[in-house]
């Protein structure tokens, strides 16, 4: 989990971008796919299903003048889905929205201690979800989807399996944070790299 410097710095050039004649000449960075985890992966899945979904929605409405009445709402859930799961995707990478003006005005050591505070608070957080999301699938246990005959609470186990990951995710984000000795709210104009897998 240690951090790699310019692992994700675009190589320059090798020759002119212009030849003598005019011509544009500019080669693509290399593809990797290897920083992307199980549950980027799943949340692009979703996505995925959510638009075909959507497509078959559009085909049938427009061209067959026949719509398909089950494709908004399992659209809907689906949209969930894709959420849910990629909170977790989010986490990983630090990418949640977050506010750093604070630890400029701040001395380092009580940034350092409010940074960890955020990192505790945030797991925190996504394990009460997690709790909750069960509970309440075991309140709702005999509630079906409104035009599909499905219980709903396949998309609240969607929910917290997404609120897990992202648990998992948050721990693993402090730890690092701790091991490196600050995080993104200390210095924003750090570029974190993919280390946790």
């Amino acid at each position: 989990m240690s951090h790699i410097e310019g692992q994700n710095e675009v190589p320059p050039p090798s020759g002119p971008v212009l030849d003598a004649e005019g011509h544009f000449h500019a080669t693509d960075a290399p593809i990797d796919l290897s920083e992307y985890v199980f549950e980027d992966w799943l949340s692009f899945a979703f996505f995925w299903l959510l638009g075909a979904c959507v497509f078959y929605q559009f085909f049938t409405r427009y061209a067959l003048n026949d719509s398909a009445a089950w494709t908004e709402e399992i659209a809907r859930y689906l949209l969930i889905a894709t959420t849910f799961v990629a909170i977790a995707a989010s986490v990983r990478r630090t990418r949640h929205i977050h506010v750093d003006f604070l630890y400029r005005l701040v001395p380092a050591k009580v940034g350092r201690v409010l940074s960890t505070l955020v990192d505790l608070v945030r797991v925190g957080f996504f394990a009460v979800a997690v709790v909750l999301t069960v509970q309440m699938m075991q309140r709702m246990e005999s509630l079906q989807m409104t035009i599909v005959d499905l219980p709903m609470n396949i998309i609240y186990g969607i929910c917290a399996f997404g609120f897990l990951c992202a648990t998992v995710r948050a721990v693993q984000v402090t730890v690092e944070n701790w091991q490196r000795g600050f995080s993104v709210l200390e210095r924003p104009d750090y570029e974190i790299e993919e280390t946790i897998e």
